[in-house]
């Protein structure tokens, strides 16, 4: 290590104090939300841009006012502090807006993902117990089907707001926007009650068969990352403007990029959805110093054509989640990326790491207890030693991550009591301590001068979880969803590598039931298509005279994951969803080749 890189991170000493001091934890009965820092915001900075959105611009005095209309007329509807009130909506400024007045109010607000449709939607309301539900035009088609189906009363417990103006308010809602138009602009009083200790969001584990877990997050956390990512983080301040494309029904763009902003006033630029093609004017044209990435964002703009002027930007800082180190430094080059603040957590999880020290290729450092420890892969358990505890990985080696839950360190968990159970691990090196167990293999790593932290870097998912298209698909939902087709017996679903994406693509080893002789693959493909989001459809399928099984009657994925979809390793037959196309076909030797040198789209 240079004096120079040294000298580079001491200059991080004071943001990390800063950072500590506001990190402290506090009391639960400390009044402070989200809404009481945007109100902070409208008195601060009134006239400074809160967010810019399709031609529109809003200020923090403009945005705060539309919040408390919000929150009043909700008031008004009989909404009151600990109700649930879900909110199915894309990115939009009302969307927001919803969640900051219902903050203000104490009451929480359910996100439920705006492509979520059928059973997994009603799911997701019934499950937190939701006494109204808010709902976006564009998303309104699905929330009609259903509707009817809600323990809710039509007419008074649904609520729609208009987008493109193309679709009337249905007769079970009412029109949100038109009937709050009068109601007034005042910050309620409820405001200055809320605790840090009160839930302020239910935020949905991605359900691969419409049945999500709802993960509670209370004002702290979100206060905490939000200080994070605002002080440490992007370090952004009321002259930044942040460059918001992810969904904000999840935590990474709502809580590191809405959250920065709120904390700090720094102005946000919201997208519904994510445009290569307008990417860089986009950021050019509005002076977005700052983003909010996810992995397979940055993979695709490192994918396309490049030009001589990628890294003429104002863009110079970003944070997320899931950048690759193989694709980390060609991306910051090209885009002219100055800090890359890779941040790694769960939406339920009690631990956080982040890049503080803008270190190359990790997920950086925590303040937080964790361990990690030795895993079987291929049988999928923790290893222990003859006394049943846990043991830790050597340095450098993979491991189980696991966070010590403590007072400081609470797992909140989900709504549902036995599935937050399920991720605590008990007596781990002790009797009596508890850790949350991630389902993450994590490693240490050697990146010089950290001021005496340690620096971890990502590796994979384990178990019956694997990450694909920025989605957590459950092998065991899926299987359970497969093995519903009536020439299924058997279904084992686990997640292989494609070059050059991020995550595993899904793929499933069936058995066929006795009397089928062969697979019908359209009648099949139509099948997980309708019952599975896109992203949880297995891209591969093999199909096995029996399946593989431990002597407790547990399935074998270890060979499969290394035999993968290579033809040449097995006799078995192996099908695939092409790039693009909705049927499977069978595997040869080109389109294997294509997926081997990186060019089959996926």
């Amino acid at each position: 290590m240079g004096v120079i890189d040294t000298l580079k991170t001491l200059a991080y000493v004071p943001a990390l104090l800063k950072l500590k001091k506001g990190m402290t934890p506090r009391p639960a009965e400390v009044q402070d939300s989200f809404g009481a820092r945007v109100e902070a915001n409208a008195e601060n900075h009134p006239n400074a841009d809160a967010i810019v959105f399709e031609g529109q611009r809003l200020s923090w005095f403009e945005f705060n006012a539309l919040a408390n209309r919000f929150a009043n007329h909700m008031q008004a509807q009989g909404v009151n502090r600990g109700d649930v009130v879900s909110i199915m909506m894309e990115n939009r400024i009302e969307y927001l807006a919803l969640l900051v007045g219902l903050n203000k109010l104490g009451a929480i607000s359910g996100l439920l993902n705006s492509n979520l449709s059928g059973n997994s939607l009603i799911h997701c309301i019934n499950v937190t117990g939701s006494s109204k539900c808010i709902v976006g035009e564009e998303c309104m088609t699905e929330l009609d089907a259903i509707q009817d189906q809600l323990s809710l009363q039509a007419g008074s417990d649904f609520f729609f707001v208009k987008d493109s103006g193309d679709q009337p308010c249905p007769n079970w809602a009412q029109d949100l926007m038109s009937s709050c138009a009068e109601a007034s602009e005042s910050n309620p009083a409820q405001t200055g009650e809320t605790t840090i200790g009160e839930t302020a969001l239910y935020i949905y584990t991605s359900g691969t068969t419409g049945l999500p877990k709802a993960a509670v997050l209370s004002n702290r956390r979100y206060l905490i990352a939000a200080d994070m990512s605002a002080q440490a983080g992007l370090q952004c301040a009321v002259t930044d403007r942040i460059y918001l494309c992810l969904p904000l029904y999840h935590a990474t763009g709502l809580l590191l990029g809405a959250g920065a902003a709120f904390a700090s006033g720094a102005s946000m630029f919201v997208r519904r959805k994510f445009s290569a093609s307008n990417f860089l004017n986009e950021i050019r044209e509005h002076n977005c110093s700052h983003m909010i990435y996810i992995g397979e964002l940055c993979r695709y703009l490192t994918n396309i054509p490049e030009q001589a002027d990628d890294a003429n930007s104002p863009l110079h800082c970003i944070m997320g989640n899931g950048m690759r180190p193989d694709i980390w430094m060609d991306f910051k080059k090209r885009y002219g990326i100055k800090r890359i603040c890779e941040f790694y957590g769960a939406s339920e999880g009690n631990v956080s790491f982040a890049n503080l020290m803008n270190k190359d290729m990790t997920v950086g450092m925590t303040s937080a207890e964790v361990a990690l420890v030795e895993y079987d892969v291929d049988n999928d358990e923790i290893v222990t030693d003859s006394a049943g505890r846990c043991i830790p990985a050597q340095p450098g080696q993979p491991g189980l991550l696991l966070g010590k839950i403590t007072p400081d360190t609470i797992f909140e968990g989900y709504t549902d009591a036995e599935a937050t159970e399920k991720k605590v691990f008990r007596n781990a090196f002790a009797d009596g301590d508890a850790w949350f167990n991630t389902g993450d293999l994590m490693r240490t790593v050697d990146v010089g001068y950290t001021l005496g932290y340690d620096h971890y870097q990502f590796v994979d998912r384990v178990g019956d979880t694997f990450r694909w298209k920025a989605e957590n698909v459950s092998t065991n939902e899926v299987g359970e969803i497969i093995n519903g087709f009536d020439q299924v017996k058997f279904c084992n679903v686990y997640g292989v590598e494609i070059p050059s994406t991020d995550g595993r693509a899904g793929m499933a080893a069936l058995t066929l039931v006795d009397d089928v002789a062969e697979l019908d693959l359209d009648r099949f493909a139509e099948f997980v298509r309708d019952k599975l989001p896109s992203y949880a459809v297995p891209v591969f399928l093999r199909i096995q005279p029996d399946i593989d099984v431990t002597g407790t009657f547990k399935m074998l994925k270890g060979d499969l994951r290394k035999q993968g979809y290579d033809i040449d390793m097995t006799e078995d037959p192996i099908f695939v969803m092409k790039n693009g196309e909705s049927s499977y076909s069978a595997m040869d030797s080109d389109y294997l080749t294509l997926i081997r040198d990186s060019r089959a789209g996926y």
